[in-house]
This record gives structure tokens, sequence and C-alpha cells, in this order.
């Protein structure tokens, strides 16, 4: 019997596309029965935030931070063709035209596929993000719990 192959993700964007793209292609290795584990880090964090303000204690910088990223998935902008926020409009109109899957459904689907979800503890505690902000079943790990998972990975990606 041969073992699971896995696959792995290193989110770094917190651009909309890319973040679609990661879960494409997580939830794509999912179905062809991959173990897959999507690391978010920096930017890539923001896909993982609840859209409603979580009441939670902080400090002058990190409620700074908080109010400078875009809270949820749905609320990130695109790598190019942004401009003020019309870009992803018009993206969104076009992938419903074409019934694509928006950000949130395929964030979604991938923890139905049981794909592993981590936020990096790290740049939590650098952009003063909490547990409470994040959405339900995400677990918390540090780059040694990705290395872990990465180095028995078929596929490791960073995006």
């Amino acid at each position: 019997m041969s073992e699971k192959k896995k696959t792995t993700i290193v989110l770094f964007s917190g651009d909309y596309d890319k973040a679609m793209a990661a879960y494409i292609i997580a939830n794509g290795a999912a179905a062809y029965d991959h173990e897959v584990t999507i690391f978010h880090t920096f930017w890539g964090l923001n896909a993982l935030r609840k859209e409603n303000q979580v009441p939670v204690k902080k400090n002058f910088m990190e409620k700074m931070f908080g109010k400078m990223m875009p809270r949820g998935a749905d609320k990130m902008g695109l790598s190019k063709m942004n401009y003020l926020g019309m870009g992803p409009k018009m993206i969104k109109q076009v992938m419903k035209k074409h019934n694509a899957m928006p950000l949130p459904d395929l964030i979604e689907m991938a923890q139905e596929q049981d794909v592993k979800l981590v936020a990096c503890t790290m740049t939590m505690d650098l952009l003063g993000l909490q547990k409470e902000e994040l959405l339900e079943e995400i677990e918390l790990a540090g780059v040694a719990a990705y290395l872990g998972d990465a180095s028995d990975g078929n596929v490791n990606l960073f995006i």
C-alpha cells in the first residue's frame, strides 16, 4: 500500500487572485487524495480573518495593523488591476457569470475536505492578530510545524 501524497502551500500573498490560486490547487490536491496543508503567513493571514470585528484587547500598533489590513477573504484586493477596489468587483462579476467559486467558498470547501489551514504564530504576534479574529478550526503553528509537513511533501508551493 502506498503512502498518501502530501501537498504543502505557503500562502504569503494577501492578493485575492493569488489566494484563489492557492485554494484551487489545495482543493484539487485534496480531491486527488493528497494530505494538504496551507501555511498562511504575513499578508496571507488576511484570508483567514473573520469579516466582522472581534472585540479583543490590542495596543496602538496592533489596532493600526488591524484597520489597514483587509478583514476576510472577500475584502482582499487583486495583485494587478486593483483600481481602487473596482478590479475585485469586476473580477467577481465575471467569476459569477462563469459559475466560478469565490474565494470564501473555496476556503469553506478546503475545510470540508480536511485541508489543514495553519496560521503562522510568529506573524500573528507581529501583526497583533489573535486566534479569536480568525475563522473557526484554524490551526496555529510556527515554521517548524510547516517544515515538518513540507519535508514529506510531494508538492511544495510558495504563493
